[in-house]
């Protein structure tokens, strides 16, 4: 009674009636206070760069000086600062300057590439920005890759190309520099004079021209035929305190017949007649050959063994800075360092793009030179293969292609998926559907172009990112700790927890149950445009669920809000969330599809918001006269997209709001999975290269390391969300995915050209979390109340000890067992069982029904009922309608009646056929 009474006077203060009779929370009301990050006026002491103060690192929230993790890793990364470029380049990159500068800066990337050492083997797509008028966007397609070619062309026909361009035909230099970079149907024509100033400028300063202009020497002083030019992969000095080398460090001349003294990540050029050469991104010189004009003086970029900055008592195991440490360092703007980088506009973005991609295709080459180092086999396959008398793991195991560890592979987006499934069975349907887009007019941005006078959102997508995330965050953190939109699972049960802490006897351990309980679920995705924006699914709690009508209206607005009363509402209105004009007034509209709005709008004018048959709010659109003008057309309610008042007065950008409709909203959050990715190059095999090498047989090698890579898509911005490691994915709370297998049949990971002996004797080899599930239940009686799926809520998984131990605190984690296939024959079974049985301690006792243990799982299953009357296949079809798509439910409902045993298929054993069972 206490208790209750507490809530219905926190109720009654929290609420009070504004000027439509229509409840407001004070909360919310201080939610509507403007987003304000700052100015980016926090340095990082260690490399002096420009940050946030929300990007302080989270352990240093309450320290006065803060620390920044996002840039140097808290002075665990070292380098050294580049270098101020020359006067003329730096006159050329000004911003809002004439002459030179105003066809050099549009121009910028077709200079680079009249100077550039390689080739990049990436698909640019062109057509963004030829649809539609906007800001200049560099997106890539497929895979990404810099070539060289040979020091001379093939003939005296065939014209000079890039590194060609340094050595033949030097006389007539800029003339083939202009014909080499541009086409009879290129609109664009460089200034010449602005090709010899930047000639003469890498002529004098840059190793990598020197060192070509040595191979032209020589072959203009001697008759030399046969020379290889030799781009040295070490360096003598160190990476943390040097990145300008010399001539000599570079390069070496090669006359006659190649020593076999070269490194392997060496670049060999020779004279004629030989192929393009792929040059590997460990090289020092690979961004500053691609990109001579953000290195001017060729300057070593990314290489092995750089050293972290020791610093007392670190513990960590890594030793040097990755490549995906070190880009994200050197796009950092540091007081200290010149801006070149950041001031080259369309070229910087070609250069994130570059850099994300090196980053990703190095990491994939890893899986792919080290499947020898990732083979698995089941743990009683081992056993057969010893018996057999194979004693070498080159005889058995099975490889994997493209592992769910890699964030953005099938199997990945596949298991995030499954996990928000598994969120929403614990929750419930979801209830709000959140469309949030970043608003690159942001005054934080605008604050931290201005540190470059002239700059564009465009111009910078890691400022864009950056902030996007932040933003992110405090929405957020207003969602699930202000209760904007109601109360979520987390802020319900932090109330419980406040008012039980006024109760001197309420026990503790009941307290810890209601503690940081969470349901939030979002994934970013990145428009055409490279905008960043996020999908949200917000799951209230039970006692907000189901609402009426006139609660929807207090949470969503589909009205464009009085001029006079409200001119904050209406102005966002009308800046963010009016679709539109289309229709007749605008019939060119890119959402014009057959002479009608995609998108369904102009909607009807409603009186009150309805609930339709299909559980669709029909949201209130009053005619009560509020117009807003856009592009010289006055539009109505019929116009405005539904939102949220307060959230969008705050952070002024568009956020859509819509009050979900069941689980087609969670399905839709991952559409791609069901899509799959959007692919523009098709491999096709030919025979011989799906040829076996021993016996002939054909095989379906199913590259998916080729196919992810050819199906990508990445732009700027995206490329500085990955080179940040900003998540893509997020959820509330976590999921543990729960292992399960057969007995003796678990996987087990072990390197190639291993002992299959030793591998066996391994310590604790046996031990999987699906054993040691069955060991918990038998030490500990309060284990034996769960199913394996509910373990998770009261039990930790500690994979290093190998072994569950009881929770502590209130973080909660809910389980999700591995989806089993249908023809998987007992897997299949055995996880029916684990869904229904508690607290077995064997696979026995799994099998044990009323005493009796059965030989098999599907006879288990037969004498608890599950399988009785086809009551298999119907549990099989329901479990899949939560998360499958249609025609993944179609694929499953035939092979249910090809490889299962379907007593009734038409179902005429139901007096009621029910066709959307099925």
């Amino acid at each position: 009674k206490e208790i209750l009474q507490l809530k219905r006077e926190r109720k009654r203060i929290r609420t009070e009636k504004d000027n439509n009779g229509c409840e407001v929370s004070n909360i919310a009301k201080d939610v509507t206070q403007v987003s304000n990050l700052g100015k980016p006026n926090c340095v990082c002491e260690f490399c002096n760069a420009i940050m946030w103060h929300g990007e302080r690192s989270t352990n240093t929230r309450n320290i006065t000086v803060p620390k920044f993790g996002l840039c140097c890793k808290e002075g665990k990364i070292k380098l050294p600062p580049l270098k101020q470029a020359l006067l003329y380049l730096r006159q050329l990159l000004r911003y809002n300057e004439r002459g030179e500068s105003s066809n050099f800066r549009p121009n910028i990337r077709l200079y680079n590439s009249m100077f550039a050492f390689t080739s990049m083997g990436g698909k640019v797509d062109y057509e963004i920005n030829k649809q539609t008028p906007g800001p200049y966007v560099f997106r890539l397609n497929g895979q990404n890759y810099h070539q060289i070619g040979t020091l001379l062309p093939k003939d005296d026909v065939m014209k000079p190309k890039f590194a060609q361009l340094h050595i033949h035909d030097t006389e007539n230099e800029v003339r083939n520099r202009i014909t080499a970079s541009t086409s009879m149907e290129s609109k664009t024509k460089p200034d010449e004079n602005i090709v010899i100033g930047l000639l003469e400028m890498l002529d004098e300063h840059n190793v990598l021209v020197k060192s070509f202009r040595m191979a032209r020497d020589r072959f203009e002083n001697r008759d030399i035929k046969d020379v290889r030019l030799r781009l040295i992969n070490k360096r003598s000095k160190d990476g943390r305190q040097y990145n300008l080398p010399s001539a000599s460090e570079v390069a070496a001349l090669i006359i006659g017949e190649q020593d076999g003294e070269n490194n392997e990540f060496d670049i060999i050029t020779e004279t004629k007649d030989r192929m393009l050469q792929r040059i590997l991104e460990l090289h020092p010189s690979y961004m500053s050959m691609q990109y001579p004009l953000l290195f001017p003086y060729g300057e070593d970029g990314f290489r092995p063994e750089i050293e972290y900055q020791k610093k007392r008592g670190d513990k960590g195991k890594r030793k040097y800075v990755t490549m995906l440490e070190f880009y994200a360092y050197r796009i950092q703007q540091c007081l200290n360092q010149a801006t070149t980088l950041q001031m080259s506009g369309r070229l910087f973005l070609q250069f994130l793009v570059d850099a994300a991609t090196c980053i990703e295709q190095w990491r994939l080459n890893w899986y792919r030179t080290n499947q020898g180092k990732l083979r698995t086999e089941l743990y009683r396959g081992l056993h057969d293969a010893i018996e057999n008398g194979d004693t070498r793991t080159e005889q058995v195991g099975q490889r994997i292609i493209l592992p769910s560890t890699y964030n953005g592979s099938p199997r990945n987006k596949q298991q995030n998926y499954q996990d928000a499934m598994a969120i929403c069975r614990w929750a419930g349907y979801p209830d709000l559907f959140i469309t949030f887009t970043c608003n690159p007019k942001w005054p934080e941005i605008q604050d931290m172009l201005d540190l470059i006078p002239g700059q564009k959102p465009e111009d910078r997508p890691d400022i864009v990112a950056r902030v996007f995330m932040l933003k992110l965050k405090e929405l957020m953190n207003d969602i699930k700790n202000e209760k904007c939109f109601g109360q979520t699972i987390a802020s319900k049960f932090t109330n419980q927890l406040q008012l039980y802490y006024c109760l001197d006897d309420c026990p503790k351990s009941f307290l810890l149950i209601f503690l940081y309980l969470h349901a939030v679920v979002y994934t970013i995705e990145f428009q055409k445009r490279g905008l960043p924006h996020a999908h949200i699914l917000v799951f209230l709690h039970p006692d907000d669920k189901d609402p009426s009508p006139s609660q929807i209206d207090k949470i969503i607005s589909a009205e464009i809000p009085d001029k006079n009363s409200d001119p904050d509402g209406y102005e966002a209105v009308q800046n963010y969330m009016i679709h539109g004009p289309c229709g007749q007034a605008h019939p060119k509209s890119p959402c014009m599809v057959d002479k009608s709005c995609a998108k369904h709008f102009p909607k009807s004018f409603c009186t009150e918001t309805t609930i339709d048959e299909d559980n669709y709010p029909v949201y209130r659109r009053r005619d009560d006269g509020n117009t807003v003008d856009k592009n010289g057309v006055k539009l109505d309610n019929r116009f405005v997209v539904p939102y949220n008042r307060n959230i969008l007065v705050k952070y002024q950008a568009h956020i859509n709001v819509e009050w979900c409709n069941r689980s087609r909203s969670i399905k839709y959050l991952f559409k791609y999975i069901h899509k799959g990715e959007d692919r523009t190059t098709v491999l096709i095999e030919t025979e011989e290269q799906q040829r076996e090498t021993r016996g002939g047989k054909l095989t379906n090698r199913d590259d998916e390391i080729k196919r992810y890579l050819d199906a990508r898509y990445i732009s700027g911005c995206e490329a500085a969300w990955r080179i940040f490691q900003f998540p893509l994915q997020y959820r509330e709370p976590a999921v543990e995915k729960l292992q399960f297998h057969l007995e003796n049949e678990h996987v087990v990971v072990f390197p190639d050209s291993m002992d299959l002996d030793k591998i066996i004797s391994r310590p604790n080899i046996e031990k999987t979390m699906f054993t040691e599930w069955m060991t918990a239940n038998q030490l500990h009686e309060e284990a034996r109340s769960l199913t394996y799926a509910q373990f998770p809520t009261k039990w930790t998984w500690h994979a290093k000890e190998k072994e569950w131990r009881k929770r502590r605190g209130g973080k909660k984690t809910i389980g999700r067992i591995y989806y089993a296939q249908p023809t998987s024959g007992e897997k299949y079974y055995l996880r029916m069982l684990l869904n229904t049985v508690k607290g077995c301690r064997s696979y026995e006792e799994i099998r044990t029904v009323d005493g009796v243990v059965h030989p098999t799982y599907k006879s288990a299953c037969y004498a608890l009922g599950l399988l009785n009357d086809d009551k298999e296949g119907d549990n099989c079809i329901k479990e899949a309608s939560h998360w499958a798509s249609a025609p993944q439910m179609r694929q499953l409902f035939c092979t249910i009646l090809l490889f299962c045993e379907v007593t009734d298929p038409r179902g005429k054993s139901d007096p009621v056929p029910k066709e959307r069972d099925c």
